[in-house]
C-alpha cells in the first residue's frame, strides 16, 4: 500500500495534466468555490473512464489520493505513475482490509481521498448501484464528502481519433456529512450509500442518471 504522495512529482504531473487538458479538450467546471482549500474530506464522483483521475488532479488544488487496482501495480509506466501520485493498491473482487486501514489513515491525517462510490467505472455511462465503501469511510474517519459530477470523459477517446475536441464538464457540489456513527450497521450504511448516490444524481443530466433516475 502507499497513500503517500511524492509532491514534487504531483505537482509536476499535475501541470502537465493541465496543459493537456486545455489542449486537447473544451473544460467546463462549475462549483470551485466548494472546494475546501486543504482536507480533510472525502472527494465523490462518477466514474465513467480513466481520464477522471487525472481530471480531477487538474481541477482540485490539494493533492487527491485515489484507490488503484492492485493488477496495474507492476505495470512498467502506470504502476509507477500512480506509486509517485500516491495510489491506495486494492485487490479487486474482495474486501481488502488493509486498503480501507490506508484510507483511514489518509483521511485522518488530514489528507483528501478520491473515490468513485459505484466502485468501478460505468461501461453505459450512467449511474450504477453505489457500493457501502464510502459510506463506511465517511461516518468512520467522521470527514465531509465533496461531490463532484462529471461528463464528457467517456467521449475523449474517441473524439480525439476523429480530431475532434471533446467537450468535458465537472460540477463539484457543496460540501456535505453523513451523521457522525463510527459502528453504523450494514443497513445504515446501504442508507447512506443511497444518499450520496442521489446527491450525485441530482448533479447530473438525466441520461448519466442510471438506476437513481
Amino acid at each position: 500500500m502507499s497513500g503517500h504522495t511524492n509532491i514534487r512529482a504531483y505537482l509536476l504531473l499535475r501541470h502537465l495534466v493541465r496543459a493537456a487538458f486545455a489542449i486537447l479538450c473544451q473544460c467546463q467546471v462549475t462549483g470551485l468555490e466548494n472546494v475546501p482549500p486543504r482536507g480533510p474530506y472525502l472527494l465523490i464522483a462518477n466514474h465513467l473512464s480513466a481520464f477522471d483521475p487525472p481530471l480531477i488532479m487538474a481541477v482540485i488544488p490539494a493533492p487527491v489520493m485515489v484507490f488503484a487496482a492492485s493488477t496495474h501495480r507492476h505495470d512498467f509506466i502506470l504502476g509507477e505513475l500512480m506509486d509517485q501520485i500516491g495510489a491506495i493498491w486494492v485487490q479487486r473482487g474482495e474486501v481488502d482490509r488493509q486498503a480501507l486501514r490506508t484510507a483511514l489513515q489518509v483521511l485522518e491525517t488530514g489528507n483528501v481521498l478520491g473515490m468513485a462510490p459505484e466502485g468501478t467505472r460505468s461501461k453505459t455511462g450512467a449511474l450504477q448501484q453505489g457500493k457501502v465503501g464510502v459510506a463506511y469511510l465517511a461516518t468512520r474517519a467522521n470527514v465531509p464528502l465533496l461531490p463532484m459530477a462529471i461528463t464528457g470523459t467517456e467521449t475523449i477517446g474517441r473524439k480525439l481519433r476523429r480530431l475532434q475536441r471533446p467537450k468535458l464538464t465537472m460540477t463539484i457540489g457543496p460540501l456535505f456529512r453523513l451523521p457522525e456513527n463510527e459502528r453504523a450497521s450494514t443497513a445504515e450504511l446501504e442508507r447512506y450509500t443511497e444518499q450520496i448516490m442521489h446527491t450525485l444524481a441530482a448533479m447530473l443530466p438525466q441520461e448519466y442518471r442510471g438506476v437513481y433516475q
